[in-house]
């Protein structure tokens, strides 16, 4: 873009990564709505920080609360979402920081767009796999009652597709295990790859 020079800073990635005592990943969640992905970040952030990890959690509600409030939830809509998502997680990730995200990020172009973008070494995909009826079931927000209504239009498992990962660096059963087994896993899995 005509006129714009990024700076360099003096204090660079490698710089931060020496002071830590872990290495800084996006830990991207996709899923439908109600299949967990919220809670399972959650805990988990929990879990990494008590271990003395710089971390962050970006939910979706949260971001179009404020971040992307602009954006609706057509495509090009949900497509801006994600990359905007995907430059925040660019600059916390360069912070030093472990940064976990709970989205339902539909389009497996997207995500590989995230992907691409803060480096495929740093990015670990987690799919929380829970079959479109117990999502339902859940349906903790009442969002796909209002879905089958025709209320929300462009809901994602109703009137939208989600796209699930082909090779996601981690599956989780939500809709067979229990949080805690889910925990566990998630434990197992992430941990060796963030310890220095």
């Amino acid at each position: 873009m005509e006129n714009i020079i990024p700076h360099n800073h003096s204090v660079k990635y490698q710089d931060r990564l020496k002071a830590l005592s872990y290495v800084p990943k996006v830990i991207w969640f996709t899923g439908l709505s109600g299949s967990g992905k919220s809670t399972l970040s959650d805990e988990l952030e929990k879990i990494l920080f008590e271990k003395g990890y710089g971390t962050y959690l970006l939910d979706g509600d949260n971001i179009r609360s404020g971040l992307n409030k602009d954006l609706d939830f057509s495509d090009q809509g949900r497509v801006e979402n994600i990359r905007r998502l995907g430059e925040l997680c660019k600059l916390f990730l360069d912070a030093g920081v472990l940064v976990l995200t709970a989205f339902i990020s539909p389009f497996a172009s997207d995500r590989q767009v995230v992907k691409e973008a803060v480096g495929a070494s740093n990015f670990i995909e987690i799919f929380v796999d829970c079959p479109l009826e117990i999502c339902e079931q859940r349906d903790v927000k009442g969002l796909y009652a209002k879905a089958r209504r025709g209320e929300i239009p462009n809901f994602t498992g109703i009137s939208s597709p989600f796209e699930e990962p082909i090779n996601p660096n981690i599956r989780i059963k939500s809709g067979e295990y229990s949080i805690e087994e889910c925990l566990e896993q998630l434990k197992t899995e992430i941990l060796p790859s963030i310890v220095k």
